[in-house]
């Protein structure tokens, strides 16, 4: 397997793995101009030289979209090989080279965002254990954050206070998203105008900034439903699984 870093000048060419749809599509477009903007701040995303969903993004967490406190790491963004990928050390391979560069530009170690149980969108925490990964710090209802330390004296990360309850002051559902992840800029408005069709109040807030996601109310940022200001899912969900949640909420 051959792997390639996306850059500035193959950006355009190259498909990002998770959204393989042509330049012209609303998720494309979003995530890789995300990405055009993250470059500039030390963000790498390797990739396998396959059409399929297999690569590691990383970046210095100061420049994480999300609340945490680990100054000097760099934080893994999303981490996903699946499919016909899995079971061929790829997952090493990715993990391996994020180590080395992270070595490489003098950083204290690797945070990640995973949960007590395996969950959708989330990195999995048997792998990351196994790979000696330790639990830093938790956030509710189930979010972990997972580090790798390369010296004893670096300092614990943390979940900023922030995120460590997630709550929405915000009646009917909030959806917070970023294009951190692809999907979002597509089924967002596909979820808002479900809920919107089924007579439920719905607010979308977009996380639109570095400094908004690092004070977010969620450790997760990419995609955080509320309802009635308790948190439901960090998992974007189909129209089908969320017309499922609106007639469960309502006791249909």
């Amino acid at each position: 397997m051959n792997y390639i870093k996306i850059t500035e000048d193959n950006l355009e060419s190259e498909h990002i793995c998770c959204a393989i749809s042509n330049n012209k599509d609303p998720q494309v477009i979003s995530k890789k101009e995300w990405l055009r903007q993250r470059l500039k701040e030390g963000l790498v995303f390797l990739k396998g030289d396959i059409r399929g969903k297999c690569f590691i993004e990383y970046i210095p967490a100061e420049y994480a979209w999300v609340p945490i406190a680990a100054d000097g790491y760099m934080h893994i963004n999303c981490f996903w090989v699946s499919g016909s990928c899995k079971g061929h050390g790829y997952s090493n391979d990715l993990l391996e080279q994020c180590i080395a560069d992270a070595k490489g530009k003098g950083k204290s170690g690797l945070t990640i965002i995973s949960s007590a149980k395996k969950k959708g969108f989330l990195s999995d925490p048997k792998y990351l254990l196994y790979k000696g990964f330790k639990l830093a710090d938790t956030a509710d209802p189930y979010f972990h954050l997972m580090y790798l330390t390369f010296s004893e004296q670096a300092e614990v990360p943390k979940f900023k206070e922030c995120a460590k309850n997630p709550k929405s002051n915000l009646d009917g559902f909030a959806l917070y998203y970023t294009n951190g992840c692809p999907f979002t800029e597509k089924y967002v408005p596909i979820l808002e105008q479900c809920a919107r069709n089924h007579d439920m109040p719905c607010t979308v807030i977009k996380i639109d900034s570095r400094e908004k996601a690092q004070n977010a109310p969620v450790a997760w940022t990419n995609f955080a439903l509320f309802y009635n200001g308790n948190y439901i899912t960090n998992e974007l969900l189909s129209e089908k699984k969320f017309i499922a949640l609106i007639e469960e909420l309502r006791g249909d």
